[in-house]
């Protein structure tokens, strides 16, 4: 790849690495950049997926280092996602994106409405003896549903667990990204795996976003530590609606 493209990947991918600890929907920018630079679709995603999960990683050791992620959550959430990716990545070649991207949209519309709805949504921890079962049964099973989604591309994916973890399992905003950055190792983790499997990951190229986003989400996730819940969760509102608009545009 010549200098300059490498040049423009490198920067792209730092600054969204930066941002995207909160809002998510990282592989919406660099995925359709890549393939605007030339790179074959299959690769571009592959490869994406390998600089993700360097993303995740330092996007959650300044978090796991002051005990943020939802312990209670993390183990049942990491053990669906291991499978739900694992799926997801395997069946990369015949899921239908675009009706996944639809629903997907008018799901973050309707978040986007609900929380802003209720005000105090994110800001305060709520216990298991709050929340009914059945909440908490449709936010594992989100989990799973959406960890195949991002087996396999991952454009919204943590913005839609974040959502999942606010509405369904009581977290806080900042718990839910702590959380959803540990579980997203495991996620883009497993279907990196499979990609290196079949061989349509360019290593030396993931390796090299893989570091420029481990250095990004490290200094994304310590803004965030910074930012009160009122902030966090005006940029997760924000985030999710700009998901769902460009969810919305048609593919070209």
């Amino acid at each position: 790849m010549a200098g300059a493209k490498l040049f423009a990947l490198i920067a792209v991918f730092f600054v969204t690495s930066v941002v995207s600890v909160v809002t998510g929907s990282t592989s919406l920018i660099t995925v359709p950049l890549m393939i605007g630079l030339g790179i074959e679709a299959h690769i571009a995603v592959a490869t994406n997926m390998l600089a993700l999960t360097f993303m995740s990683v330092g996007g959650s050791l300044p978090f796991v280092g002051r005990g943020i992620p939802s312990r209670r959550h993390l183990l049942p959430g990491i053990v669906l996602t291991v499978i739900g990716s694992g799926l997801g990545a395997l069946l990369l070649l015949t899921m239908p994106l675009r009706a996944l991207q639809i629903t997907i949209a008018v799901a973050m519309i309707a978040v986007a409405a609900f929380s802003l709805l209720n005000g105090n949504l994110g800001q305060e921890t709520h216990t298991a003896t709050l929340r009914s079962r059945a909440a908490e049964v449709t936010g594992y099973a989100a989990t799973f549903i959406l960890a195949i989604y991002g087996g396999f591309f991952s454009g919204g994916y943590v913005t839609m667990l974040t959502a999942a973890f606010v509405v369904f399992l009581g977290m806080t905003f900042l718990q839910a990204v702590a959380t959803t950055k540990v579980i997203n190792v495991f996620s883009s983790g497993v279907a990196t795996l499979v990609f290196l499997w079949r061989g349509v990951v360019d290593l030396r190229l993931g390796v090299i976003l893989g570091i420029t986003m481990f250095l990004g989400a490290l200094l994304g996730s310590r803004i965030a530590l910074l930012l009160s819940a009122i902030w966090l969760r005006r940029i997760f509102i924000a985030a999710a609606l700009c998901l769902a608009v460009k969810l919305l545009l048609p593919l070209h």
